[in-house]
């Protein structure tokens, strides 16, 4: 559980970094902005590794239970955030849409959907703790974004080509991972 908390806090905390403008604007002036996103770069990665590699260890080791979630309340509305995560995911890095727009911050978004699609099914411990992290990181990261007054992606009036394919894009990466996520996670997600 240690490695998975480390993960954790490098990766949850590097990203924070991000919303702390003054405390960025001074190490950006000390080191430099390339070594700045360099360092940035490494300490997130070496987060999300130890939180992948930490929460293999502890669902190896056996699950800490807190509570059990009825299948059948959560998990369909698990699957229909999974599917409107990765619709979002799509959005984030997809040309302008009105999706993209009205979204705002669709990473953000994408991130606070898979979290919560996943925490409605999972009631053990190690669960709670990645899951409800990075939940919870999101929710603060939208807040600051606000509060900086970072308006987000450009207004796009109207639903277009671009939204159809965000759509489907976004779906079919939805079916491709239930199809995979057994074999890659070692849980089936349907």
């Amino acid at each position: 559980m240690a490695i998975l908390i480390l993960g954790l806090v490098l990766f949850i905390g590097i990203h924070t970094l991000t919303t702390l403008r003054p405390t960025r604007a001074a190490i950006i002036g000390r080191i430099g902005e390339g070594p700045y996103k360099g360092l940035y770069s490494v300490v997130a990665l070496a987060g999300l590794l130890l939180m992948i590699w930490g929460f293999s260890r502890y669902r190896g080791a056996g699950y800490v239970q807190v509570w059990n979630p009825p299948w059948a309340l959560f998990h369909p509305i698990s699957l229909v955030l999974l599917w409107f995560a990765l619709v979002a995911l799509v959005a984030a890095y997809a040309p302008p849409s009105r999706i993209k727009s009205i979204l705002r911050h669709p990473m953000l978004v994408a991130v606070k959907a898979w979290a919560l699609s996943h925490l409605l099914v999972n009631g053990d411990l190690g669960s709670m703790l990645l899951f409800g992290g990075l939940l919870a990181w999101a929710i603060y990261d939208r807040v600051a974004v606000k509060r900086r007054g970072d308006a987000g992606a450009p207004a796009v009036a109207g639903f277009g080509r671009n939204d159809v394919i965000v759509v489907a894009i976004g779906t079919v990466a939805y079916f491709a991972l239930l199809w995979v996520h057994g074999s890659l996670i070692g849980v089936a997600a349907a």
